[in-house]
């Protein structure tokens, strides 16, 4: 309030703070532009943030599992192979025998973050979850046609 900025930029990463942002900005009417700004990734798809400096070299080689797990679940449920609970429950039995302590792994709506209604096409696939100390998060977001 003290700044008033016109615009502000938040990562797609926390897709949860970006959508808290803006449903703020809206609630409260501010005039701010909020702007998502896209993940970056390294080479292997492990989302670029400040917590993957606490990863071992070995949990930083297992750190993409995450963003694969999340993007099979989207994919199982773009081909019409299985509900979401079935395909978030196994992504998340999945990186656990992997040695990951799963969170969460949770398909939503994109507009408004509730589990998807069957007129909801913008989903999301969000993730958290601790590898040793560290825990990361992701989402991927997709469409169903």
């Amino acid at each position: 309030n003290m700044v008033q900025p016109q615009v502000a930029v938040f990562g797609k990463k926390d897709f949860q703070q970006l959508f808290i942002i803006r449903e703020l900005v809206r609630q409260l009417n501010l005039p701010i532009t909020i702007v998502a700004g896209e993940t970056v990734r390294e080479a292997s798809g492990l989302a670029m943030s400040s917590r993957n400096g606490y990863l071992s070299a070995a949990e930083r080689s297992k750190a993409a599992e995450l963003r694969q797990a999340l993007q099979q679940v989207a994919q199982a449920i773009q081909a019409g192979k299985t509900g979401y609970v079935a395909a978030e429950t196994q992504a998340a039995a999945s990186l656990n025998q992997s040695g990951w302590d799963v969170d969460y792994v949770s398909v939503r709506a994109a507009h408004n973050l509730m589990p998807p209604a069957d007129s909801d096409r913008q989903l999301v696939v969000l993730g958290a979850a601790r590898l040793g100390s560290t825990r990361l998060i992701d989402n991927i977001e997709f469409e169903l046609t």
